[in-house]
């Protein structure tokens, strides 16, 4: 199959990188002529294990291109997936959808022959319907479908969940569209992964719906953890005692200083904002957003405690920027807002990331960043685990007691167990535990 994709952001790469692997052509397209350049030279803009090896050998198979000329991609194509970007839109909490208009007018004053055009973005509930109004509008004549085909790729194991997902949802009532549809994911039915066919509105709710259960898990398993340290249990005993249950299950249930990312905070803000444009309030999720949210700055105020009530004039190290490990994404990360609070009680912040640094000097200021973790616990307060990097699961423990000024640490992924950090002098402070 020739495939277009429009975006060559986190999910358009990621996804024509891995189409082109099973033997597709692939064209990605971008407005943005660094980004293309630097791909054509062989640079990945982005951080994601094994991504520079798949595409750099898809390119040499000739099976990946890139360019900045959206016409001609879109004119030989069997199908156009847009991947733009939808953010918050600023105001309303909205998803802004301009780049996937913008996208679809120019797609309508391209389109030669069938071709199907997918919405890969995250769009809110009827946008396929808004798409295809846009390029009837512009080409009444052009023959085409428009389908929903919503990611659920995971930052830092994102290729793997594309060769291997749990499922495809693919929303349309077209029959061609989804005879195609069928024809570019055959390599993963093949491998027994389903493909679940449904209306192009259900499909656009499932992304969102996906999104809001597992925001809602990770956010309950917060809250129990709280409850937890105020009775003197275990939260990890309790996530695993219910875990097992196959109707909870245990993924998400990992207490933490909150989600952050490019898609559970502007995705769960999305839902609600279609939910009030329906009127069919979602009190759950509204209260999900609530208690992330000041979550987040809580954990600043945690690590306060744990220094004695007082951190001005403290040095403070923070270990871990991203929101997760093995990426460099710091998109509402909570070690932003666990940063600022430290900050805003007059700490000085000693960080190190393994992969973040670069976009988080774009998102904090006053950071003393350092390229080794050790050089970053000299002379701290306290030690903050904010991020579960592997480099951070087994720290030379009694190294870094010897470097700290005071022998404190804030483990806020639970990484490490209380005894041996006591039997080392520590003071230990972690969720729930």
């Amino acid at each position: 199959m020739r495939i277009t994709m429009i975006g060559s952001g986190y999910v358009g790469l990621v996804s024509g990188a891995c189409f082109a692997d099973f033997g597709h052509t692939v064209v990605c397209v971008d407005k943005d002529e660094r980004k293309i350049e630097a791909l054509l030279q062989g640079s990945i803009p982005i951080f994601e294990p094994g991504l520079d090896t798949l595409v750099a050998n898809n390119v040499k198979a000739g099976r990946l291109s890139f360019t900045t000329e959206l016409s001609p991609a879109v004119a030989e194509a069997d199908a156009v997936f847009i991947a733009v970007g939808t953010p918050s839109r600023r105001g309303d909490g909205h998803a802004d959808l301009s780049y996937v208009f913008a996208a679809s007018e120019e797609i309508a004053r391209s389109l030669q022959g069938y071709t199907v055009i997918v919405d890969k973005s995250t769009v809110p509930v009827g946008t396929g319907d808004e798409v295809e109004r846009i390029i009837r509008e512009a080409a009444p004549d052009a023959d085409f479908a428009v389908v929903s085909n919503p990611e659920f790729l995971r930052e830092g194991a994102a290729i793997e969940d594309f060769k291997r997902p749990d499922r495809v949802v693919i929303g349309s009532e077209d029959p061609r569209a989804l005879q195609l549809m069928r024809d570019i994911y055959r390599p993963l039915a093949i491998g027994r992964s389903p493909l679940v066919e449904m209306g192009r509105r259900a499909a656009e709710l499932t992304k969102y719906a996906g999104n809001a259960f597992l925001a809602t898990k990770i956010t309950f398993i917060n809250e129990i953890a709280d409850l937890c340290e105020k009775v003197g249990a275990n939260v990890q005993d309790v996530a695993r005692g219910i875990g097992l249950d196959k109707r909870i299950g245990s993924k998400f249930l990992h207490a933490g200083p909150g989600y952050g990312g490019s898609c559970f905070p502007k995705d769960t803000l999305a839902l609600l904002k279609t939910a009030q444009d329906y009127e069919a309030p979602q009190r759950i999720v509204e209260a999900v957003v609530a208690v992330n949210d000041n979550r987040k700055r809580a954990m600043g105020r945690k690590v306060i405690a744990a220094c004695g009530g007082d951190v001005r004039d403290k040095t403070i190290c923070v270990l871990g920027l991203t929101f997760k490990p093995n990426t460099d994404d710091m998109r509402d990360s909570p070690a932003i807002a666990v940063i600022q609070t430290l900050q805003d009680a007059g700490a000085k912040i000693h960080a190190h990331d393994p992969e973040g640094t670069e976009q988080a000097k774009k998102v904090l200021e006053n950071v003393t960043y350092c390229d080794d973790p050790y050089v970053a616990m000299e002379g701290a307060a306290a030690l903050v685990i904010v991020t579960e990097w592997d480099q951070f699961r087994a720290l030379d423990l009694a190294r870094a007691r010897d470097l700290l000024d005071a022998p404190v640490l804030v483990d806020l992924r639970n990484i490490y167990p209380r005894e041996r950090c006591e039997e080392l002098g520590f003071t230990y402070c972690a969720i729930g535990r």
